[in-house]
């Protein structure tokens, strides 16, 4: 597949700030691109959990500008809007937060008690019978939690429940990880969890930045950052792309040993792992792709599809066929108007 507008700018920021959504970038520093996949299902279908989409990378955000293009587009690859990057948590203990910490409910605190405080300020400033009311009221709210919550104890609450229903994890720690191996373990382990939990269904996960300054001791690597080793086709290139692909066998192997009814996490679930160049020779023409899980079954497994003779093979094409699995219908996004009938 390829990706037409990361042709125009052939450098690393105009190829990575529209991988997700084809739309044209603007240079001289300005910001602008598009609304990417993942923020699309988001606005469609984001109302349907805790958290409407979930976006984690494991190097922080570089806002300098490279070549007349903002390097915002080589740390974001999450749009929630065309002039907005979609904020990237790089820190695990609040991703951990926002998946799971509610600000106005502490631990195992109810709606009720949440609301509690104020409704006794409240009551000094209204008559006797309106104090009445509010009673009323607050004891429905409580026998209406109760209810729900004793429900759910017997099995009875209806349609479709998590598997897990409080994260199995600690709380990481505070601060940026300086480990690499550590850091994308735990950002994989709260992308499976915040799935599992149903906290979301949608999460991107960025691994490094284009134009990237990670090394990586743990493999022999540290005498070179990430994006000068890119450039070199080296074996030790080849070390940190393995290291990389590890890093997704590890979710795919996570989500498929969660079993979900007659299918896993994972079966039930579209990941996929892609690059926004082929090489480190900023070479956008070819873009491999990995699929991995069969959204319920909709997906045909076991592919290999090769589409470089194909002229109309707009990584788009493939982003809509994904949207159409989850009943997000599109005329048109990005640079496509149909979908992948092979997806």
């Amino acid at each position: 597949l390829y990706n037409a507008e990361a042709l125009k700018g052939n450098i690393h920021s105009s190829q990575t700030g529209n991988v997700l959504s084809g739309a044209p970038l603007a240079s001289g520093g300005k910001i602008r691109s598009g609304i990417s996949v993942d923020q699309m299902v988001a606005q469609k279908l984001g109302h349907r959990t805790k958290v409407s989409s979930l976006v984690l990378g494991c190097e922080k955000a570089n806002p300098s500008v490279h070549k007349d293009y903002s390097m915002l587009y080589s740390s974001h690859i999450s749009w929630s809007s065309p002039t907005t990057p979609t904020p990237l948590e790089v820190y695990p203990a609040l991703a951990f937060d926002q998946l799971f910490k509610d600000s106005s409910q502490q631990g195992d605190q109810s709606v009720l008690d949440a609301i509690l405080s104020d409704a006794k300020d409240f009551r000094r400033k209204i008559s006797r019978r309106d104090q009445l009311k509010l009673d009323e009221y607050l004891n429905s709210v409580r026998e209406v939690e109760t209810r729900i919550e004793q429900a759910g104890k017997r099995g009875e609450l209806q349609g479709f429940k998590p598997t897990l229903l409080e994260p199995d994890m600690p709380r990481p720690e505070d601060g940026y990880p300086q480990d690499i191996v550590e850091h994308m373990r735990l950002m994989s382990d709260l992308l499976v969890l915040a799935f599992q939990t149903d906290t979301t269904r949608i999460c991107t996960l960025k691994l490094n930045n284009d134009h990237g300054t990670l090394r990586f001791p743990h493999l022999g690597v540290d005498y070179m950052i990430h994006h000068l080793l890119s450039h070199t086709d080296s074996a030790d290139w080849l070390k940190v792309n393995q290291f990389f692909l590890e890093q997704v066998a590890y979710i795919a192997e996570k989500m498929d040993s969660i079993q979900e009814g007659e299918r896993t996490l994972l079966d039930n679930s579209m990941v996929m792992l892609c690059s926004s160049m082929l090489n480190g020779h900023h070479n956008a023409n070819e873009l491999p792709v990995v699929m991995l899980g069969s959204a319920g079954g909709q997906i045909k497994t076991g592919q290999n599809l090769n589409y470089v003779e194909d002229e109309n093979r707009q990584m788009c094409r493939l982003f809509m066929s994904m949207m159409n699995k989850m009943d997000v219908k599109l005329d048109a996004f990005g640079d496509a108007t149909e979908a992948l009938a092979e997806i």
